[in-house]
């Protein structure tokens, strides 16, 4: 009796100590951002905020060139996806369902592409983007990050792809559809939780970025929010209230994402995992 409630005790008490391990780091950086300065900088550490000030935030939002870089993140972001899931989308079908000399190799070299760190091809897209003289544009960094987030995109919605029966399809088409509406009505529903979870993926993979956009924008008009993030504090010194609250308004859309699309992402993530 004791050995089986220790076994359930300490499974519980682990996950509860991890827990706090990964939450305590985000709620210190949203409760900074609303602490004055002088509860900063206390040597006693104010554990939360007592009177809440949007000082920081407004330092944050009055910085130079602010929503520019708002702008160029959200461009670049949401582009990246879209393109990635049409291509996917489209390529997962064939994957799945079509059976054609090199298949296997194919996948394969998406496998390795999606294991390989994009970092060391830095210099050498740097040199590609230079000669066809597209610095400083939003255009490379987008396709860039469609590349980026391609393999993941495609391995996952393979699975779900292979998921669905086929059945269903021509089913459809003997009741009157064409291939695309069975497609759009039939196919398409039963893949909304991988869509989600791959799109949630990108997202946060592409709205993080910060190497290549350091490399091939040099100009402010064409740089994003996380290089702004970076030189955040080389700009303003040591108020770490403006730094933690610039970092809360750049976590912000990350967290709405995750809140909207959680539940479906989670199951999407593990079933795209183990199917096909």
């Amino acid at each position: 009796m004791k050995r089986s409630l220790l076994g359930r005790i300490w499974p519980n008490a682990m996950g509860i100590l991890l827990s706090i391990a990964f939450v305590f780091p985000v709620y210190w950086m949203f409760a900074t951002a609303f602490k004055k300065t002088t509860d900063i900088v206390a040597e006693t550490p104010v554990w939360f905020p007592t009177n809440p000030t949007m000082q920081h935030f407004k330092t944050a939002v009055d910085a130079d060139n602010f929503w520019t870089f708002v702008r160029n993140s959200f461009t670049v972001t949401i582009l990246a996806v879209v393109f990635s899931l049409i291509i996917a989308l489209a390529a997962s079908f064939a994957l799945a369902r079509m059976r054609f000399k090199g298949r296997r190799g194919f996948i394969i070299g998406f496998m390795m592409a999606q294991m390989a760190p994009w970092e060391v091809m830095v210099i050498a897209i740097y040199f590609i983007v230079r000669d066809a003289d597209m610095l400083n544009s939003l255009v490379p960094l987008t396709l860039f990050y469609m590349v980026m987030i391609l393999p993941f995109t495609l391995l996952t919605l393979r699975g779900f792809v292979a998921a669905v029966p086929k059945e269903l399809e021509e089913s459809a088409m003997v009741d009157g559809c064409t291939r695309r509406q069975a497609f759009v009505k039939v196919i398409l529903p039963l893949l909304a939780p991988g869509l989600m979870a791959t799109s949630m993926f990108g997202f946060i993979t592409a709205w993080n970025e910060l190497p290549m956009v350091l490399v091939l924008n040099k100009e402010v008009e064409y740089q994003t929010l996380p290089l702004w993030l970076s030189g955040f504090q080389t700009t303003f010194g040591n108020d770490w209230g403006a730094t933690m609250a610039a970092s809360t308004l750049f976590a912000i859309p990350i967290l709405i994402l995750f809140v909207f699309l959680q539940r479906k992402a989670v199951s999407g993530l593990t079933d795209g995992a183990v199917k096909g």
